[in-house]
């Protein structure tokens, strides 16, 4: 690789798709050379903003021989053959989780990525976090002695549109995915799972069979236990939260409010403002960290961007979460 910009090319145009666009732009080591949707105003309207040329059609970007790196943004089913595709092609890939609903389909393409040798990078950006990568750097340093109970608290602002709900493979494929690796960013080796769900707000949850209230609880095998906590709602804001308590001490990882000005009088004390409204003013920062990092990974340098044996043991993991709340049991896993 030259010192040149990297030049990507984007599949999906969409609100994930838009955020790893304006990463992209906003980078002086990355360009934007092609957008392929099948809706082409979408990637027509992205290409006005950010540049790079559109289609319909992925085969004519790993075609062109203008692209150096691609990442895919694309809805989950598109996401194995766009993998296989960029690993045949010898292109470097960055792809959103999950890398499939189905996970046999997952454990078919395995070997195939194996073998290439191509970089291949799952899109779990909350490990680039400023605050959840500083405390799990400190945790690794050993500053609060051996940890043994993590606490993830993820809560979005609202339920998505029944439609979403449809075509999302449920809560833990969907949502605590991103926290399933997270707990294995601190703790790799979860060898159970027992989780709860219930449906107590989100018509569409109703509809569809899905949970909109969760609590899993992940066992490593060290015996450190992980509690994850989720909720379609949230009236406060994007709710983002993580406590490490160790022999030693504990870390903890508060929500990004919007302001720093808190009101204090007769009524209260240290009111504040809400959180981070969405996953996009949220997450800005983590976005642009997880892209420096798949760079160097394009580049051959060494990289922490997670792999897709990462991307794997998620959804290993929200499988059975779901078959855990689902029939009352709790599932042993084996991630290797």
């Amino acid at each position: 690789m030259t010192a040149s910009p990297v030049r990507f090319g984007l599949f999906g145009s969409g609100r994930i798709g838009q955020v790893h666009a304006a990463s992209i732009a906003a980078s002086p080591d990355a360009e934007l050379a092609w957008i392929a949707d099948p809706f082409i105003d979408g990637a027509e309207r992205l290409a006005a903003q950010y540049g790079g040329k559109t289609t319909t059609d992925p085969a004519e970007v790993f075609a062109s021989g203008e692209v150096d790196a691609v990442l895919v943004a694309s809805p989950t089913p598109t996401h194995v053959d766009l993998i296989r595709a960029a690993v045949e092609a010898g292109i470097p890939v960055l792809c959103e989780k999950p890398i499939d609903l189905d996970i046999s389909r997952v454990e078919e393409l395995r070997p195939v990525v194996a073998a290439a040798g191509v970089p291949v990078a799952l899109g779990f950006n909350r490990r680039f976090d400023p605050g959840f990568h500083t405390a799990r750097a400190r945790v690794a340093a050993g500053e609060i002695g051996r940890l043994e109970q993590l606490t993830i608290i993820s809560r979005d602002p609202a339920a998505p549109p029944a439609a979403y709900v449809a075509v999302s493979g449920g809560i833990f494929r969907d949502m605590t995915i991103h926290d399933f690796d997270m707990a294995r960013f601190f703790l790799p080796d979860i060898v159970a799972v027992t989780a709860f769900g219930t449906t107590t707000f989100d018509d569409g949850a109703q509809q569809h069979g899905d949970f909109d209230t969760t609590t899993a609880i992940l066992k490593s095998a060290s015996g450190a236990l992980v509690t994850i906590i989720n909720s379609r709602h949230s009236t406060t804001g994007y709710d983002q939260r993580i406590e490490a308590y160790g022999s030693e001490g504990d870390l903890t990882v508060a929500n990004q409010g919007t302001s720093l000005v808190s009101l204090s009088n007769a009524n209260g004390v240290a009111a504040g403002a809400p959180f981070e409204a969405s996953m996009v003013t949220r997450y800005t920062p983590s976005y642009r960290a997880e892209l420096a990092e798949f760079l160097k990974l394009v580049r051959g340098e060494e990289s922490a961007s997670p792999t897709f044996d990462d991307g794997r043991a998620a959804l290993l993991l929200a499988d059975a979460a779901q078959r855990s709340a689902t029939e009352g049991v709790t599932v042993e896993v084996d991630l290797t």
